[in-house]
């Protein structure tokens, strides 16, 4: 839906089962509408696409399958306009975890995937509109072998300024404003904002002459409030950084973490947010900085009963978790990195304008922290993030 300033705010569908494109369709028709009709019914409703990789070319390949979709927005009176293009394969139902950032960036294939998205949203968001993409923050960390770190990395490079020259095409055909996010994750090849701006400094640094201005015209960053909270980051500070070394914010992706002051009671209930499908990383704070990083909650629970003297004063937790309502105690969430954000872009209204809620754990979620079924927890959410909106004089 459009709010005041040009904002354009939606829900991620990452949050529905499909990795093909009947599959996300039928999510769609099954589950997104369902929520416009209770959210937007008389207005034009936005919609924050995820697409798989093979949905993807499926949709490419197929002129009816396109048209049908056209067709299908225009009698729902709905519009695109921003992909999420983060996971590539399976995101439900199987084990994910660290596989969610491959193929990554030091491949054709990632390369080709986002091409392909952009191509998409270009032929389906209203014309003149500005249209994001949301990746991956380059690869995982894990992935970036020191003997190999230079040349992975000039891959990465290479393939992102390949990228912007992609989208500078789009946007000179189009005459809309394109622009590609890169999404800070905990763990990610850059995590902070610090070393966002680093990756950044370095990627312009690799363009020709002129090209850099094009860079950073086309990429920006995909700020998700969830991953900077669970880095302890505050959003005036992060913000800040990011905007002051000038680099764009294409995208916000309103979401909270799970956090806990550690102790016995708190750890063990924490055990019940472990789950076969997604990395829960967990950073470790000392009151001052972040001492310590898990990549996921078994070894941050097994670390705790080996040495809970060092657990620090507060964990947060890599757990997208409703922002529309507190989770019961010993825990807590960190929505107030949302209103602070919202505090800033009050004063400074539009530097970002796309605006996506993105709770995609619905499935591994603990019963408890469900409130009736998707649609009306999607629905709460919505409620709850356009209250804020109002709140800030945005909506």
């Amino acid at each position: 839906m459009r709010l005041k300033h040009g904002i354009d705010l939606g829900y991620c569908t990452n949050i529905h089962r499909g990795e093909t494109w009947e599959e996300t369709f039928r999510g769609l028709r099954d589950y997104t509408d369902s929520v416009r009709k209770r959210v937007a019914p008389d207005e034009p409703y936005g919609i924050g696409l995820r697409l798989s990789a093979v949905a993807s070319i499926e949709l490419a390949q197929s002129q009816k399958s396109r048209g049908d979709f056209r067709r299908w927005l225009e009698e729902t009176n709905s519009y695109v306009f921003t992909i999420n293009g983060f996971p590539y394969g399976m995101f439900h139902g199987g084990r994910v975890k660290e596989q969610v950032y491959a193929p990554d960036w030091t491949t054709p294939e990632r390369l080709e995937y986002t091409r392909r998205l952009f191509d998409l949203i270009d032929e389906f968001a209203p014309a003149g509109r500005s249209v994001s993409v949301s990746t991956l923050p380059g690869s995982f960390k894990e992935f970036i072998q020191p003997e190999n770190e230079r040349a992975q990395k000039e891959a990465i490079f290479r393939h992102l300024r390949e990228c912007s020259e992609h989208i500078e095409s789009i946007r000179e055909r189009s005459g809309r404003d394109v622009h590609l996010g890169l999404e800070p994750e905990p763990l990610g090849l850059f995590e902070t904002s610090s070393e966002t701006v680093a990756f950044f400094e370095e990627l312009v640094s690799t363009a020709g002459n002129g090209e850099g201005e094009r860079i950073l015209r086309n990429l920006g960053v995909n700020y998700d409030t969830c991953h900077l909270a669970v880095e302890f980051e505050e959003p005036g500070e992060a913000v800040g950084r990011i905007r002051d070394a000038g680099i764009r914010i294409s995208k916000v992706h309103l979401s909270s973490a799970l956090a806990l002051t550690p102790n016995p009671a708190s750890v063990e209930k924490l055990s019940a947010f472990q789950d076969e499908v997604y990395l829960h990383q967990v950073a470790v704070f000392d009151g001052a900085k972040v001492t310590r990083r898990f990549r996921d909650l078994p070894p941050a629970l097994s670390w705790y009963h080996s040495a809970p003297e060092d657990a620090g004063k507060e964990w947060r937790v890599h757990f997208h978790v409703p922002i529309h309502c507190e989770p019961e105690a010993p825990f807590q969430d960190t929505r107030g990195h949302i209103s602070g954000l919202l505090e800033l872009l009050a004063k400074d209204p539009g530097w970002c304008s796309h605006f996506e809620m993105e709770t995609y754990t619905w499935e591994v979620m603990p019963e408890k922290m469900k409130s009736g079924d998707v649609v009306d927890q999607l629905v709460d959410e919505y409620e709850w993030c356009l209250a804020q909106f109002r709140a800030h004089e945005l909506a």
